[in-house]
């Protein structure tokens, strides 16, 4: 079995850091951990198919997806 690398970057959005990885096993899956977010480890994933690698400019139209369902008072999705 071939296995890739884990792609990993830190992303800022609309003066928010994420932490963006790509799993190894699953072109096109990413997770996001909120860094700045009101809560610790809160995140989301993400996932495209057909499967293929995303471009930053894509990754950070996923985070800014999501901050844009967060509830403001909450830092979570409702």
């Amino acid at each position: 079995m071939d296995r890739r690398s884990t792609r990993r970057l830190t992303l800022m959005v609309d003066g928010e850091a994420f932490e963006v990885t790509e799993r190894p096993d699953e072109l096109g899956t990413y997770d996001f951990t909120w860094l700045s977010g009101p809560n610790p480890g809160y995140g989301f994933t993400s996932a495209v198919q057909p499967a293929r690698a995303l471009s930053e400019p894509e990754l950070e139209s996923s985070a800014r997806d999501f901050l844009q369902q967060v509830d403001p008072t909450t830092g979570h999705i409702e």
